[in-house]
């Protein structure tokens, strides 16, 4: 304080009202955002990850995880999670517990502006992998008993339910292709279809009609999943006379229907019709600086292993580009390209 009482100011202070910019905003924390922030903090780069409404995101509610290379043992999502997030602390990424509320991407590829609940910041460059989400049946218990019963994932989590009765919810091609991939494991699976016929692929249709682990409840809708601790019967209603029923399962997969977590961006980004953030082969959307990975941008594969690699590419392909907006702007490479000229 000086002798006339005032407040001497701290020259180390980030000055009111000023925006913080960093080198690269993550926008999401699972696999794929995780990765991408690993591999920029490993490049050197000032890395800050906008963690989103969960650490993690899906995979936080994984049951168990056993198909991912080098985790042999019986590992959980949250254990998982908090591998993720010490991996890319150690090599000086910020995790930040808060989410964008709304971006301002510069299209010519100047600094990206992102608003959050904790204020205004931006960047240099920005990786979008905010996720996607599954749809829910909206019944009660399928909250609380995810992760213990109910499941949006078959290939994550089939093997947990072998030699299980299971039920699968849905009638497109998803729910029959992770209903015949469930016979691997389950001693049976109940497909639940709110109508009388399928709308699946007529391929899809045929195998499973015949497989003999199958068996299809049609007309029928899911009111309410119980159990003790675990998932052990849910209660149905018909929907043509509205019969109720109950059917003893331990094992609920829902697929009816699976949405891009992309809303704040259209407009912004180009998408496909259903979404989807539309990338090149180096995880570039169609904003200069402005990457995307994980499933915000990938429709088909929809997996740890597969987010992980796509996050590794865009991290790679971040540091690249920032790298050339570097030379291109240093006192050097514009006396090279006027020597050129």
């Amino acid at each position: 304080m000086s002798d006339n009482g005032s407040t001497t100011p701290d020259p180390n202070a980030t000055p009111e009202n000023e925006v913080e910019i960093h080198d690269v905003v993550v926008i999401g924390s699972g696999p794929a955002g995780m990765s991408a922030a690993l591999y920029a903090a490993r490049a050197n780069l000032d890395t800050v990850v906008l963690v989103g409404p969960q650490l993690g995101g899906q995979v936080a509610i994984t049951w168990e995880l056993d198909n991912y290379l080098g985790f042999h043992e019986d590992l959980t999502g949250p254990e998982f999670v908090e591998h993720m997030a010490k991996h890319v602390q150690k090599f000086g990424a910020e995790l930040r517990y808060d989410m964008a509320t709304a971006v301002n991407f510069d299209p010519d590829g100047g600094l990206h502006s992102i608003s959050t609940y904790g204020g205004e910041i931006q960047a240099r460059s920005v990786i979008v992998s905010a996720g996607a989400s599954s749809r829910k049946l909206g019944v009660p218990g399928e909250e609380g008993f995810t992760g213990k019963g109910v499941s949006y994932c078959a290939t994550c989590d089939g093997a947990f339910f072998k030699d299980h009765d299971v039920v699968v919810v849905g009638g497109g091609d998803s729910a029959m292709e992770e209903a015949i991939f469930l016979t691997r494991f389950a001693k049976s699976v109940k497909v639940v279809h709110r109508r009388e016929e399928l709308r699946a692929g007529p391929m899809l249709q045929e195998r499973a009609f015949t497989n003999d682990k199958i068996e299809f409840v049609w007309n029928t809708v899911i009111d309410e999943i119980k159990g003790n601790g675990k998932v052990d019967h849910v209660t149905t209603r018909r929907t043509d006379n509205g019969e109720e029923g109950r059917l003893d399962v331990t094992g609920v997969f829902i697929f009816i229907g699976h949405f891009p977590n992309s809303d704040a961006y259209k407009g912004v980004l180009d998408m496909d019709e259903h979404g989807y953030v539309i990338i090149d082969g180096h995880m570039r959307t169609s904003i200069p600086g402005v990457f995307a990975c994980g499933e915000i941008a990938d429709p088909v594969w929809r997996q740890v292993a597969t987010s992980v690699g796509q996050g590794a590419q865009a991290g790679i392909a971040v540091e690249e580009y920032l790298a050339e907006m570097d030379a291109q702007a240093s006192p050097a490479a514009a006396a090279a390209v006027e020597a050129t000229a």
